[in-house]
């Protein structure tokens, strides 16, 4: 990194921070912190719905995936754009049916105050970790960043003399990303997250497509020498027909379980419900979420397509190029991309696609934070006080909730440095255990059942199965959304069919 690249990836953060500044001047309640005052155009939600579900992980991880096999992936894709149709047709017409600041305000509503806070706490549980985690995973990119600086070595040993030097930049490159975070969200509320997205998916699909054209200009024979070498090799392979329930990324797991994964994030978590509430009518979120699949899907081919090129450039061209991204002799495929941006990328356009990294995370955090605060007061909070404070005293508790939230984010991102990746992977795997608990009961409220019994006989089952499936077998988790949502939803309606103490016998008198 050269000082060029570091004013580049510092003018986006001061940016992103100005531009949350901007809108801080429309917030005069909660429905404007959180919900922008429902002004967003559905071309806007559109932007952040695809920058919110793309975050670092995805950034170096599809390259990294078809580099080390092929398209398959694309699979999961299908999936994505399947289970986002359903949503639009069966769940988002319920959360306009109502003056709803949360997605677990309707299931309060439906099963009473128990169920509502239970389903609030599993997300929020889940956004905790899941998102600090990812912070996490977005401060080991900057802290590799840092560490090409001298200068950034020598202030890290001043600052905190005989610690590791690289555990140092590392907490310093979480607490910058977190704190800019925070900053714009806390500033503009929903507003800024909504917008800063938009811009964020600009930079981070720009620095991708610079990165592919620089990685073609490094292959002689262009667009034809790629695609004949990867053909070659197997790897333009899309569709794999298996049905070994064991084996992730087949057709089958991607299409079916790649549906259910979707549509318990998407139609479940506060975080993409409240963007749906941000627009003006059901319609406007359905056409925004739709096209949101067509959007990721060309988006996720464009990152399989640098895997490939950049398979192909160190295959053909540069075999040795790959020594400091092995570890005992295996290549770490998601090591690969931000490598080659670190040694081949000129100076300035560096700094872009570190910033584009960093973007496709901070749309993510920003997102989770705001929807953290908003459940916390719609879910929690106002429902204590009975909705008795003014609207200036509930906007300062949802921006103390903002600041809470990303402490907490900041102190799990601080422990993962102390965990290995493996650990990792299986926290950000909670959403496959999680999503099905929460789709499940959600197609319950579309039924007769009222009782609150049910829906947490329901998550109790469901939890109970998933985590034999995950201990006892080696089913894919791509399938675990699905086995959730069977479970919670069947135990659930059961219980509810059940008759009650309370149910009179026909006959009986009044």
């Amino acid at each position: 990194m050269q000082l060029l690249d570091l004013i580049v990836l510092g003018a986006y953060l001061g940016a992103v921070v100005a531009l949350g500044f901007r809108f801080s001047r429309r917030q005069r309640s909660i429905q404007d912190y959180f919900l922008t005052g429902k002004r967003v155009p559905w071309w806007a939600l559109l932007g952040s719905i695809v920058a919110t579900e793309t975050s670092t992980v995805t950034f170096i991880s599809v390259p990294g995936y078809a580099f080390g096999g092929d398209l398959t992936f694309l699979q999961l894709a299908l999936g994505y754009a399947a289970g986002k149709v359903v949503v639009a047709a069966v769940l988002i017409p319920g959360f306009f049916r109502g003056d709803f600041l949360t997605a677990y305000q309707s299931l309060a509503i439906r099963f009473g105050g128990v169920v509502g806070r239970l389903t609030a706490s599993i997300f929020l549980t889940t956004r905790a970790l899941s998102d600090g985690f990812r912070l996490f995973a977005t401060g080991l990119v900057l802290a590799a960043v840092l560490e090409t600086l001298p200068a950034a070595a020598t202030t890290a040993d001043r600052l905190m003399p005989g610690l590791d030097q690289s555990v140092v930049l590392l907490v310093g490159a979480v607490a910058v990303i977190g704190a800019t975070t925070l900053a714009y969200t806390l500033l503009g509320g929903m507003s800024a997250v909504i917008w800063t997205d938009v811009a964020q998916l600009v930079v981070y699909v720009s620095g991708a497509g610079v990165a592919m054209l620089i990685l073609l200009n490094e292959i002689p024979g262009g667009w034809y020498e790629a695609f004949t070498l990867a053909q070659s090799a197997g790897k333009l392979t899309v569709f794999d027909f298996a049905t070994d329930a064991t084996r992730s990324y087949t057709f089958w797991s991607g299409l079916v379980g790649g549906m259910f994964l979707t549509a318990g994030t998407h139609g479940t978590d506060q975080m993409f419900v409240q963007r749906y509430l941000c627009s003006g009518s059901p319609k406007e979120a359905s056409r925004a979420l739709v096209w949101s699949g067509v959007v990721v899907f060309v988006q996720f081919a464009v990152f399989l397509v640098i895997g490939l090129l950049l398979w192909v450039y160190y295959t053909a061209y540069a075999p040795n190029g790959l020594t400091a991204v092995m570890v005992e002799g295996v290549v770490q495929t998601d090591r690969v991309l931000p490598m080659f941006m670190m040694t081949h990328l000129p100076t300035g356009v560096r700094g872009l696609v570190v910033a584009a990294i960093v973007a496709a995370a901070m749309s993510t955090l920003s997102s989770s934070l705001n929807s953290s605060a908003a459940s916390t007061v719609g879910d929690f909070y106002m429902p204590l006080t009975q909705q008795a404070r003014s609207p200036r005293h509930y906007l300062q508790v949802s921006r103390w909730a903002t600041v809470v939230w990303s402490l907490i984010q900041l102190v799990v991102a601080v422990l993962a440095i102390e965990l290995s990746s493996r650990v990792v992977d299986e926290v950000l795997g909670i959403q496959s255990f999680t999503g099905g608990l929460m789709l499940g009961v959600f197609l319950l409220a579309l039924t007769s059942v009222r009782r609150p019994v049910a829906p947490i006989t329901g998550i109790v089952a469901g939890a109970g199965v998933l985590a034999a499936i995950r201990l006892f077998t080696p089913v894919s988790w791509q399938w675990y959304v699905l086995i959730g949502t069977l479970t919670t939803f069947g135990v659930a309606w059961l219980v509810g069919r059940l008759p009650s103490s309370s149910d009179r016998h026909p006959g009986s008198g009044s």
